[in-house]
């Protein structure tokens, strides 16, 4: 179902992209492409070999054996189910907000923020390795929680699905907009996410539900400078080095200062042409 629902929202958002743009790109969409798609694939291979289980394996093992705050009281089926999608949600919020804050994540969560642009692949564009935490992440959830298989189905369709169509290169009607984000996280929301404005950066932190921003207070209406004059990415990556795959792997673990070093020189000789 994940698989299917990951295949079609990638296509109808692809195409959308296409017939509505919301930005002009900056960087080669093939590469760009090559490089995000390729990533994927590396990290479904990831979980496959490091994990025995995914999340609805373990939500089936946790049911199981009754383990989980939910499993503590007799849920009507439909309301266990809608309580574990919100907080379930949330939950992955105060991920999100972790890999901004702490350090040793961000260098891995860092590469999902270098796109220098943002469309339908940038929503699936994470590291191998922040994949696999953020698996664990969710075993310790689902645990913890002890939501009903159905419940982590429907989650983790929603969560992936949202993913791509909040990344899209789509342009909403104004009103449309309005009146989504309300509920969901839109394109024109998280967009602003992925400003190179600091403050911007650390905004907008939801996936799915637009209200967890709201309600903890990182909740950034619109960016300074438009939609049309923004700048995507991270200031220090604003080359071409965010395309390339082999970059995406390894630039967790090379040194933040050499980075930043090659960087400079590489606008230099940019700006020099």
């Amino acid at each position: 179902m994940r698989l299917a629902v990951f295949a079609g929202v990638l296509l109808l958002m692809a195409l959308l992209e296409a017939l509505f743009p919301r930005r002009a790109r900056v960087q080669s969409r093939v590469r760009r492409w090559a490089s995000n798609l390729g990533l994927i694939a590396i990290d479904t291979l990831a979980l496959r070999l490091v994990l025995p289980i995914v999340a609805v394996g373990m939500a089936a093992f946790t049911a199981e054996r009754g383990w989980g705050l939910l499993n503590l009281v007799a849920w009507p089926a439909w309301l266990e189910i809608v309580l574990a999608v919100v907080v379930l949600d949330m939950l992955i919020y105060w991920q999100h907000v972790a890999t901004h804050h702490i350090p040793w994540l961000w260098r891995l969560h860092k590469i999902h923020h270098a796109d220098r642009d943002f469309d339908v692949t940038t929503g699936i564009r994470f590291h191998p390795v922040e994949i696999i935490l953020s698996m664990l992440y969710k075993f310790v959830c689902i645990i913890v929680l002890g939501p009903a298989v159905a419940a982590v189905i429907l989650f983790e369709v929603l969560l992936n699905g949202c993913a791509m169509f909040n990344h899209a290169n789509v342009r909403l009607p104004a009103w449309f907009d309005r009146c989504l984000r309300l509920v969901i996280v839109t394109p024109d929301m998280h967009r602003v996410h992925h400003s190179v404005v600091p403050t911007e950066t650390n905004s907008n932190y939801g996936f799915s539900l637009s209200w967890w921003d709201r309600l903890f207070g990182t909740y950034i209406p619109q960016p300074q400078a438009g939609h049309d004059g923004m700048t995507i990415g991270l200031a220090q990556y604003q080359d071409e080095r965010p395309a390339s795959l082999a970059w995406i792997l390894t630039v967790p673990f090379r040194s933040e200062k050499r980075q930043r070093s090659i960087g400079s020189r590489t606008r230099s000789r940019l700006d020099g042409r």
